[in-house]
Parts: C-alpha cells; structure tokens; sequence
C-alpha cells in the first residue's frame, strides 16, 4: 500500500469518499500484489502534487471487499476517480504518474 497515503475502509467510504464534493482518486490495492507495490510510490508522490486540488486514499481489497465489491474491481491495482462522489474515471493496472495526474487535472476543471 502507498505509504504515507491515508487509507479508506468499507466503514468510512461513504464519510471520506461519498460525500465529497471535489476530486477524490482511490487506488485499490492488495499488500500481496507485485504490480501494487510498484505503483504505491507513485500513488504517493501523486498524493504530494494534487495536496489542496485532490483527495487520495488507498483502499485494501482484501480489508475492504464490499467497496471493492460495490465498485466491481476484478484486478489491482484499480484506480477509480470520484468527482462529487460519483465514479468519473477509472484506470486499471500500473501507468506512468503523469497520466494519473492528467486524469485528476481534467477531472478538476
């Protein structure tokens, strides 16, 4: 999982996730994922860019499966992008930091 990117459970989803009214990315991982634990830098340093345009959360399926359920994630990492609470965007597998980034900057406009 990212470090030093809060995470988010199926308890609080709805708080942190539901009701927000701007940009919120959630990268859906697994500890247990190769291709997860390659991505988790990015997440973080993404985590550092977007600090004041966009919320991250890191959301682990094996902890969290009804979220993960409710969102039909098949594989991780999932990247889902939610503007006002609503799925926006989603991005499947490991991408460079500059295509999440663009995707959070169109979502933000």
């Amino acid at each position: 999982m990212a470090e030093g990117v809060p995470k988010v459970t199926d308890k609080d989803f709805e708080i942190k996730v539901g009701s927000s009214s701007g940009v919120v990315l959630v990268d859906f991982a697994a500890s247990w994922c190769p291709p997860c634990r390659m991505l988790a830098p990015i997440i973080a340093q993404v985590a550092g860019e977007v600090a004041g345009t966009a919320k991250v959360y890191s959301l682990d399926v094996d902890e969290s499966r009804n979220t993960a359920a409710k969102f039909n994630v098949m594989n991780v990492p999932t990247m889902i992008f939610f503007k006002s609470g609503k799925e926006a965007a989603r991005i499947v597998g490991v991408v460079p930091r500059e295509k999440i980034v663009e995707q959070i900057t169109a979502l933000s406009k």
